[in-house]
């Protein structure tokens, strides 16, 4: 049974940091990514990373924010900094098994979800 477990979510004032970090298991996947929904918006691509290590962000967090993935222990982190109220949101972690080549960055393409974790930015 596959499942992906996110841990790191929390409230943080502006300008500080948080890690999240996901735990896949019952598969090894192609690509990870993390997403992002505030209430009342639609579900937004934050960051993903392909096995062969190429990484795609969104304009929003260039700069801010890094992805990282450890193969070895099928775990992909989400390292965000320079946090703004406009961060705040639930990050979901997803998994992608069908796209061997590519950076998916659209949520249809991926097959695997998070249940979600709060990450709350207070000005």
């Amino acid at each position: 049974q596959v499942q992906l477990v996110e841990s790191g979510g929390g409230l943080v004032q502006a300008g500080g940091s948080l890690r999240l970090s996901c735990a896949a298991s019952g598969r090894t996947f192609y690509g990870m990514g993390w997403f992002r929904q505030a209430p009342e918006k639609e579900r937004e691509f934050v960051a993903a990373l392909t096995w062969r290590g190429s990484t795609a962000y969104a304009d929003s967090v260039k700069g801010r924010f890094t992805i990282s993935r450890d193969n070895v222990k099928n775990m992909v982190s989400l390292e965000m900094s320079s946090l703004k109220p406009e961060d705040t949101a639930v990050y979901y972690c997803a998994a992608d098994s069908t796209n061997i080549n590519g950076i998916p960055t659209t949520t249809r393409a991926y097959d695997y979800w998070g249940q979600g974790t709060q990450v709350t930015v207070s000005s």
